[in-house]
C-alpha cells in the first residue's frame, strides 16, 4: 500500500507542476475568476490540479501524512524546468530547488523513522488543527496584503500552502477515524475541508499573479508538507518516539527547505520582471503634471 501511495503522490506532483505553469501563464497582474474561466490555458491547469489533488487524496488514505505529503516537493524541479524551458536555469535557482528537495527529504526520512502513537480523537484534531492553520494563514495573508513583488508572491503561496496542509491532515484524520467519529464531527470536518480548499485555491492564484510559478510551487511544496507533517506528528501520533533531538532535526530540515524557497524567490529570472501586484501597478501610473504659474 505504501509503494502505491508513493507512486500516486509522484504522479500527483507532476500534475501540480504542470498546473502551476499553465495557470501562471493565464493570469495577469490581477485575479478575476470570470476572466480566468474563459481562458482554456487556465482551465487546463485547473484540470491538472484537480487530477493531482485526487491522486494525492487517495495516497493519503493509503499511507501516513508524513510519508505522502513531502513527495510533492518533486514538483519544484519540474516547475523550474517547465517555467525556464529553452533557457538555462541560473546556478542559484538550481541550488534553491535542490535545497527545497533536500530539506523536505530530510523531513520525510526523520518522520518515517518515528513510532506511531495513538492519534487524538477527530473532534479535538479538528479544533486544534483549524485554529493553528487559521492563525498561521491569516498572518501570512496580512503580510501579503501589505507587500508587493516576491514577498507578496511567497506570502500568498505560503498562506495557501497552510490551507492545503490542513486539508491533507484532515483527510488522513477522517480516513483513520471515520468508523468511530460521530456525524456532527464528520460534517464539521467536511465544512473545514471546503473552506480550506477554497481559501487555499484563491491564495495560490494570487501568488501566480505576483511571481513565477517555480517560486509559488516551491513555497507550496515546502510549507504544505511542514504544516501537514506537523499536524500529523502532534495530533495523529505519527512522530512518536522522536524525542527533542528528532524534533530539532525536523525544524532544521524545514529551515533548509525554507532557504531554498528564499533563493528561488530572489534569483529566479522571472521574479525581477514579473508584475508584482495590483498595488504596484497602481503606484506606477503616471501622475498628472501640475501647471506652473507664469
Amino acid at each position: 500500500m505504501t509503494a502505491l501511495a508513493l507512486l500516486l503522490a509522484v504522479v500527483g506532483a507532476v500534475c501540480f507542476a504542470g498546473a502551476a505553469v499553465l495557470q501562471h501563464g493565464a493570469i495577469t497582474s490581477r485575479v478575476d475568476l470570470r476572466e480566468l474561466l474563459a481562458r482554456p490555458r487556465w482551465l487546463a491547469g485547473a484540470g491538472l490540479a484537480v487530477a493531482g489533488a485526487g491522486l494525492h487524496a487517495v495516497a493519503l488514505v493509503l499511507a501516513p501524512v508524513s510519508v505522502v505529503q513531502p513527495i510533492g516537493v518533486l514538483a519544484v524541479p519540474l516547475a523550474v524546468g517547465l517555467s525556464l524551458r529553452n533557457r538555462r536555469p541560473p546556478g542559484r535557482v538550481v541550488a534553491g530547488a535542490a535545497l527545497c528537495v533536500a530539506g523536505v527529504a530530510l523531513v520525510v526520512r526523520t518522520a518515517a523513522a518515528a513510532t506511531p502513537d495513538a492519534p487524538a480523537d477527530l473532534g479535538r484534531f479538528l479544533l486544534v488543527s483549524c485554529t493553528a492553520a487559521a492563525a498561521a494563514g491569516l498572518g501570512l495573508a496580512v503580510l501579503a496584503a501589505r507587500t508587493t513583488g516576491r514577498v507578496r508572491c511567497v506570502s500568498c503561496a505560503a498562506a495557501g500552502a497552510v490551507a492545503f496542509g490542513l486539508v491533507s491532515a484532515l483527510l488522513r484524520a477522517v480516513s483513520v477515524q471515520i468508523a468511530t467519529a460521530d456525524v456532527g464531527t464528520l460534517l464539521g470536518a467536511a465544512a473545514a475541508l471546503a473552506v480550506a480548499l477554497a481559501a487555499g485555491g484563491w491564495l495560490v492564484q494570487q501568488g501566480f499573479a505576483s511571481g513565477p510559478p517555480a517560486v509559488v510551487v516551491a513555497a507550496l511544496t515546502v510549507v504544505d508538507p511542514l504544516m501537514a507533517t506537523g499536524l500529523g506528528a502532534g495530533l495523529l501520533g505519527e512522530a512518536g518516539g522522536l524525542g527533542p533531538a528528532g524534533v530539532a532535526f525536523l525544524l532544521g530540515a524545514g529551515a533548509v527547505a525554507a532557504a531554498g524557497v528564499a533563493l528561488l524567490a530572489r534569483h529566479h529570472p522571472d521574479a525581477a520582471r514579473h508584475p508584482s501586484s495590483r498595488h504596484q501597478n497602481r503606484s506606477h501610473q503616471p501622475s498628472t503634471p501640475r501647471e506652473v504659474p507664469t
